[in-house]
């Protein structure tokens, strides 16, 4: 059996602007709160199906208010736009961690294909 990413620490950095989860592996991602948000795990923003996923804009500078604990797996993550609803795993946060960089870059082809951006808020 494969043993499920644990982390040792959860920090926020940058005023909230950021999130660094360090895993007991000694794998350690700071993650945007940008990136954060927008792939919240949430149904508001995934939809009950792939095909109801939501591209959201606007969020450029979004920030992190709260990190709260759920049970022994996961975190909710307060924005300061008043989303928090995502249950984070930890299991998502070692898989964002680790495709940040392709999942933001994703995020950007999406918004520019649907006429939004990181500074005007919309989703499509």
């Amino acid at each position: 059996m494969i043993a499920e990413p644990w982390p040792t620490e959860i920090r926020l950095l940058e005023n909230g602007r950021s999130l660094r989860v360090t895993f007991d592996d000694g794998a350690s991602f700071t993650m945007s709160a940008e990136l954060l948000r927008v792939r919240s795990p949430s149904a508001e923003v995934q939809g009950h199906s792939p095909a109801d996923r939501k591209t959201v804009g606007g969020k450029r500078n979004v920030a992190i208010l709260a990190v709260a604990p759920v049970g022994n797996y996961a975190i909710r993550l307060d924005f300061d736009d008043m989303h928090r609803t995502g249950i984070y795993t930890w299991r998502y946060l070692r898989e964002l961690g680790e495709t940040a960089e392709a999942s933001f870059a994703a995020y950007e082809e999406e918004l520019k294909a649907k006429g939004l951006d990181r500074d005007r808020p919309g989703e499509a």
